[in-house]
């Protein structure tokens, strides 16, 4: 296998729009895994990449690591196969928001409430990009785009909110254009034992360019001194946003919830057997 000594690029093109905010994600994630890898805190070669389908799914070109593309909506339920079959591995998983949140909002809620070790960082702009901007879940009520011409008329979901009722461990937001804080929310979320959310607002340029009202509102939970092991807490911040653009909303970012309790993993009477078994011999690999 080989041999990490830090996170660096691939050679592969990168075909994100010109100032796109998926380059903040890129740049805090490296950041965060190579400063882990340095504190000797996780092994390099243990972490696995997970994606989805969409604009967030290109960081898995980008990065010069183990990895696995998954389905639209299921970067979840690949990374708890991942980290069953092989417990020391270390899956980091970038989903987009329509991802996460409507094809894969049932292994969202299931995640949480079963507090699998594992790491998911939300790319959220709230539309979807890719396929030119339609709504998702997170889209604010008004929206223009080419499903809603006349403006959507749904509100739309809050998953720090989801995430707290359904039993998550570690909860957050970042914004991708702050990269130093963002590598510092990634480093805690992958350090974290159970499960660990990211939400991170990440204004898509073309389709959703919210960049100038959320850098106007945003303000750190940390050094508001907020309590991040209350559950009531962490709910009225959740609280204080709820993915609109009203003018009048302030946008709390950094950890709003985080404790300890056993994972999902840890019922396990002993190592499942399939992880200790080569399953494959050399022969095999090599066709492969």
């Amino acid at each position: 296998m080989k041999e990490w000594k830090e996170v660096k690029e691939t050679y592969a093109e990168k075909t994100w729009c010109y100032g796109c905010s998926n380059f903040g994600i890129l740049a805090a994630a490296k950041r965060a895994l190579n400063e882990l890898s340095k504190e000797n805190k996780i092994e390099l070669k243990n972490v696995v990449t997970v994606v989805g389908i969409g604009c967030h799914a290109k960081i898995y070109d980008y990065l010069d690591l183990n990895g696995y593309y998954s389905l639209h909506g299921r970067v979840i339920p690949a990374m708890i196969g991942i980290k069953i079959a092989n417990p020391e591995l270390i899956p980091i998983g970038f989903a987009g928001d329509g991802d996460t949140f409507a094809e894969g909002m049932n292994h969202f809620v299931h995640a949480c409430k079963r507090n699998f070790n594992i790491n998911l960082f939300v790319h959220n702009n709230q539309v979807f990009g890719l396929t030119t901007g339609q709504i998702t879940p997170t889209t604010e009520k008004g929206f223009k785009g080419p499903t809603t011409p006349f403006g959507s008329i749904e509100e739309p979901i809050n998953p720090i909110k989801i995430a707290l009722s359904a039993g998550a461990t570690f909860i957050a937001r970042g914004y991708a254009m702050n990269i130093e804080h963002l590598s510092f929310l990634i480093k805690e979320a992958i350090f974290h034992k159970g499960f660990s959310f990211v939400d991170i607002i990440q204004p898509c340029i073309t389709y959703h360019n919210s960049r100038s009202f959320v850098e106007k509102r945003i303000y750190d939970l940390q050094k508001a001194e907020h309590n991040t092991k209350s559950f009531e807490e962490a709910m009225k911040k959740a609280n204080e946003w709820n993915y609109s653009l009203d003018e009048n909303a302030k946008i709390p970012i950094g950890i709003f919830y985080k404790i300890e309790k056993p994972c999902f993993e840890d019922f396990f009477s002993q190592k499942p057997l399939w992880s200790m078994k080569r399953r494959f011999d050399k022969k095999i690999l090599e066709e492969f």
